[in-house]
């Protein structure tokens, strides 16, 4: 009987955990063996014996946990110390970060691990339930709304009192993915005037039928991956972008940006002089703080206060709403282990030739196997 294992995040603030009692049940039906460390779902407040009514084992000691499991499932990436306690034969699941972590795939490599990175799930059809990314993205966006709300000093709806009426707040909404479009849905039911734009002109329908009004910039030729994300702007392009959007930045009272590139550091949306241009009192949140940012200004896992506007690039949005979050990405996990189990068998079956496994597996038997990755290190060392 294969054991999967379910270890707590180290992740300094870290709530989520990457498997809830309703998974424990799920993973026994398949055949597989459930061990959780102590207290994995303390932050969430599931205790210990919830794991065990559900039908995993709970262990304290950890080295042991790891010694013991087939699969490792976690949302962050293990630390080294962990991944040497592990069997060569063991697969490792979790958000790897492969297009900038390098040292963590050697290790894997030397190890002999197979590893899954999440981020690397394809998206298309039939992984729309694996999709971590995408179900994080959906309450950062959420999660993002409600920040800025907190931190406006005013009202977002428009309210008509005995005192007189109040205006609506005006949002604007900078990236249309699933982030976006969610911050532009919240937005709109907390009854604020939303605007978006986003590169892809494709996406302007799914903004209106929020109920949104989209911000119509003629930038030429754009696009999008056929993973869906939008293709990188040209420098004209990002001038002509930049421009375009400073009067609609403005007049809002909430910018949020959301524009990230798969792999690449985030492009620079709104410039300081712009920001200048801001109302005191407004509010920026920028999404891709932690990872270069799309404002200048924004501090990563900061709030700051630049001539009166405040600029929220605290991250970590999800872990925000950690009960929901976890749910979405145990189910992530979930399906995508299922997808990959033969159900005869009962157990986990590699196959590097499958559409979803070929894209997610970075390493397997000692080699750098993705070939995305793979190319991607030759090409630098090249350089």
């Amino acid at each position: 009987m294969p054991i999967i294992a379910f270890v707590k995040e180290c992740v300094a603030g870290e709530k989520r955990c990457a498997v809830l009692p309703a998974n424990v049940k799920a993973y026994a039906l398949m055949g597989a063996e459930v061990l959780v460390e102590s207290g994995i779902g303390a932050h969430i407040h599931i205790d210990d014996e919830a794991y065990i009514e559900a039908g995993a084992k709970v262990l304290a000691e950890r080295a042991e946990l790891l010694a013991k499991a087939d699969i490792v499932a976690t949302l962050h990436k293990l630390a080294q110390q962990d991944l040497s306690a592990l069997s060569s034969s063991t697969l490792v699941i979790s958000h790897l970060d492969p297009f900038n972590d390098k040292a963590t795939l050697e290790t894997l490599k030397q190890s002999g691990l197979t590893a899954i990175s999440m981020e690397m799930i394809p998206r298309i059809s039939r992984c729309q339930k694996m999709d971590s990314l995408s179900s994080q993205a959906s309450l950062a966006g959420y999660v993002m709304v409600s920040k800025a709300m907190n931190a406006l000093p005013r009202v977002l709806p428009m309210m008509m009192t005995p005192s007189g009426t109040l205006k609506p707040a005006r949002v604007f909404v900078i990236g249309a993915g699933v982030a976006g479009l969610q911050a532009i849905a919240t937005a709109k039911r907390l009854g604020a005037n939303v605007i978006a734009f986003d590169t892809r002109s494709v996406v302007a329908e799914q903004v209106q039928s929020l109920g949104a009004k989209f911000l119509d910039i003629d930038l030429g030729e754009t696009g999008q991956t056929d993973q869906g994300y939008a293709q990188e702007l040209t420098a004209e392009q990002m001038q002509i972008q930049q421009a375009a959007q400073a009067k609609c930045i403005a007049e809002s009272d909430i910018v949020i940006t959301t524009a990230q590139l798969f792999g690449r550091k985030p492009p620079v949306l709104i410039k300081a002089d712009v920001v200048a241009s801001m109302k005191p009192g407004s509010v920026i949140v920028d999404m891709a703080a932690e990872n270069g940012g799309n404002v200048e200004g924004s501090v990563a896992g900061q709030t700051v206060s630049v001539n009166g506007v405040t600029i929220i690039g605290t991250g970590a949005w999800a872990n925000e709403v950690p009960l929901d979050a976890s749910q979405m990405y145990a189910n992530n996990v979930q399906n995508l282990l299922s997808d990959m189990w033969d159900k005869e068998a009962q157990t986990l079956k590699i196959d590097i030739e499958d559409e979803i496994q070929s894209s997610a597996i970075i390493t397997h038997q000692g080699e750098l196997i993705n070939k995305t990755i793979k190319a991607l290190y030759e090409k630098e060392a090249q350089v």
